[in-house]
């Protein structure tokens, strides 16, 4: 039996949402370096990885409107955040927890069939980034702002975290962001996703699990662990090369670094590193940009090591005044769009997930009584 760890170079599936081919990513075939060129709207990103087309101006019209019908979140959503408000609890615990509660109070929500599944999906993908704005500003002890129906994805989260308009130079930053973080192949989200719906398990169990797997340092939590690190350099005034030297020493991992797909550049990196170095400057951040490229350039050059798509994001979120810890749930905002494209996609393939895993342990052992046992020592080979 011939082991994978992790999966690697494993093709489980067959997929029409997004690829990566010769280190380029593509949605449903468009290339992303393209859609970023053409200023494509967030909205527009997530029909493309639903229904595998750009959508019509009047289907792009009705599509927000469905959208922005369900971004608002009830009072109960709203208790329920305020009790995770609580100190040491990680924000993406709380958006897991409240992603399960969505489908608690939804009495549709054990449902299956296309429509219903579909009133979810515009439900999950709409009250994310409510969500998450509102617990930005319960855990501050400011009242949530509700969503407004004249504003786009991007420019409504950023609005009711602050409760201002944000200037357009923020909100384009925004939906870029959202746009390159959309949806990656079989990424172990995307892949936890799939597995769930391969099960036929509900919507709500199946983002649920994707947004746990999410969470980890070595998946979406790395953005956060990113700015940590620049923190640290920053703030102790300490050495990029040293400083990066002990760490790789000590066998630590460099967050925001390598990537199991790419070897030469991730493609998705060189527009956010553009995003970072345009608002750090009208900010006047710009140490975390000129940081950031200080530890690029020594990892590039000393070990080979490629920047991915959470190494800039990190200062670009923290250039929109975003606290580090909610890096990860913004990337769940965008992402979730991709996850509900192959939950649905799985669901119509009707196969099972079942892969197999190679015993290592002891064989053949054998069962002594309680007293023997005690008397003996133990189990006897």
């Amino acid at each position: 039996m011939k082991i994978h760890k992790g999966l690697e170079g494993v093709v489980v599936s067959e997929t029409k949402i997004s690829s990566i081919v010769e280190n380029q990513l593509l949605f449903a075939g468009f290339n992303i370096d393209d859609l970023v060129a053409e200023r494509v709207q967030f909205e527009e990103v997530i029909f493309l990885l639903w229904y595998l087309r750009i959508p019509t101006n009047q289907e792009l019209k009705k599509f927000r409107q469905e959208l922005s019908s369900q971004m608002a979140i009830s009072d109960t959503i709203i208790t329920c955040l305020k009790i995770q408000t609580r100190q040491n609890l990680h924000p993406m615990s709380v958006l897991r927890s409240t992603i399960s509660l969505l489908g608690v109070f939804d009495p549709n929500a054990e449902a299956t069939d296309e429509r219903s599944t579909y009133l979810q999906s515009i439900a999950l993908q709409a009250k994310m980034p409510t969500i998450i704005a509102a617990y930005a500003r319960l855990r501050k002890g400011l009242d949530p702002i509700p969503p407004r129906n004249d504003l786009s994805i991007a420019a409504n989260f950023l609005y009711m975290l602050t409760g201002e308009l944000a200037e357009d130079i923020r909100v384009e930053a925004m939906n870029q962001a959202l746009v390159l973080h959309a949806d990656h192949d079989l990424n172990a989200s995307t892949f936890t996703a799939r597995v769930c719906a391969s099960t036929l398990s509900d919507v709500y169990s199946c983002i649920t699990g994707a947004v746990g797997s999410l969470k980890g340092p070595l998946h979406g939590g790395a953005n956060e662990k990113v700015f940590d690190m620049l923190k640290e350099i920053d703030s102790e005034n300490l050495n990029v090369e040293d400083y990066l030297n002990q760490k790789l020493d000590r066998k630590e991992k460099v967050m925001g670094f390598g990537h199991r797909v790419y070897k030469t550049e991730d493609p998705r990196k060189k527009h956010l590193k553009k995003l970072a170095k345009e608002l750090t400057t009208i900010t006047q951040k710009e140490q975390w940009y000129f940081l950031s490229c200080q530890v690029e350039r020594y990892l590039k050059e000393t070990k080979g090591l490629i920047p991915n798509v959470d190494f800039y994001s990190a200062t670009v979120y923290h250039c929109m005044d975003i606290d580090s810890d909610l890096f990860t749930l913004i990337f769940a905002m965008s992402r979730v769009s991709g996850w509900l494209g192959h939950i649905n996609e799985q669901k119509k393939e009707d196969c099972l997930i079942r892969p197999r895993s190679h015993y290592i342990g002891p064989k053949q052992l054998k069962y002594s009584e309680l007293n023997n046992r005690m008397q003996s020592g133990g189990m006897e080979a």
